[in-house]
């Protein structure tokens, strides 16, 4: 069985990504890495070869032109895919702020190796703990997608969808098995200097400048404080964060029983939070039986 794993990345060093982080934690699992490291201004594409040998670069250029639906990242995210090895069985996608769990590499690597022949499976959905603020809180409201896929088969017709949140082959939904192990989101924890700038730049490739200019404010800082709903993260980091969780420069406090909800969304909390139905719940997949 060969496993290639892919991602893409632009301007990590200027926004704070954890992307060594983010390869680290898929590279035992993989024969090779794939990343599309896009046009930075910084030093990118040096940090990223540096990590392994067995990381392949793809030399991107994004298309400032694209501001609409974040499908810019999913253009990014083909590229990275279609410059795999062709003898790849299995294909792990992570992206720059996700982290993806040690404890999880056996479970994965057995439904690899129990689903291999089994072409019903076109991958291997993964739930999410999207941490906030620091890395001692995570969302738990219904901003926040619960479930998704990170492990694909190699097949061609299999594309990036949308904002490369999941994917999609022809056009319709990926028939998935659950993995029971969790993908670790870091995307809103950084010192709100870099969390401001990350939010500038990511937002280009949604909205127009002035949009952004309404919204955001680029001399100051990026506030915390308008979360919905937090709790406390109760379980261990990925050993491959340890170094960076250590360097964390910046004070993040939030008493979780403080919620800033409407009557709507506090009663659909209130269900969930009981039952564990999300009621409405997209779901970017079809769960095989």
């Amino acid at each position: 069985m060969f496993v290639s794993g892919f991602t893409f990345i632009r301007n990590a060093v200027k926004l704070d990504y954890p992307i060594e982080e983010a390869i680290r934690s898929i590279l035992p699992l993989c024969d090779e890495v794939v990343v599309a490291v896009g046009d930075s201004e910084d030093n990118t594409l040096e940090l990223v070869k540096a990590i392994d040998p067995k990381i392949r670069v793809v030399e991107t250029v994004w298309d400032e032109s694209l501001r609409e639906g974040g499908k810019v990242l999913a253009i990014e995210t083909d590229k990275a895919k279609q410059a795999v090895d062709r003898r790849a069985d299995w294909l792990i996608y992570i992206q720059g702020d996700e982290v993806m769990h040690e404890s999880g590499h056996q479970a994965i690597k057995e439904a690899m190796t129990t689903y291999l022949d089994d072409e019903r499976v076109e991958g291997f959905l993964f739930k999410y703990t999207h941490f906030y603020g620091s890395y001692d809180y995570i969302g738990d409201s219904r901003t926040w997608y619960r479930q998704e896929i990170r492990v694909i088969r190699n097949l061609p017709e299999i594309r990036s969808w949308k904002d490369a949140q999941g994917f999609r082959l022809n056009g319709r939904k990926l028939n998935v098995i659950p993995v029971e192990t969790s993908i670790y989101h870091y995307g809103w924890v950084r010192h709100p200097k870099y969390m401001m700038a990350k939010s500038l730049e990511a937002n280009k490739y949604w909205h127009d400048d002035e949009w952004i200019k309404e919204r955001f404010d680029a001399d100051k800082d990026f506030d915390y404080s308008q979360i919905d709903s937090l709790k406390h993260f109760e379980g261990s980091h990925p050993l491959v964060m340890q170094d960076r969780i250590s360097r964390m420069n910046w004070e993040f406090d939030k008493d979780p029983s403080q919620k800033k909800f409407g009557f709507k969304a506090a009663l659909l909390y209130y269900i969930e939070k009981h039952t564990g139905w999300r009621i409405g719940e997209h779901r970017n997949f079809k769960v095989l039986k």
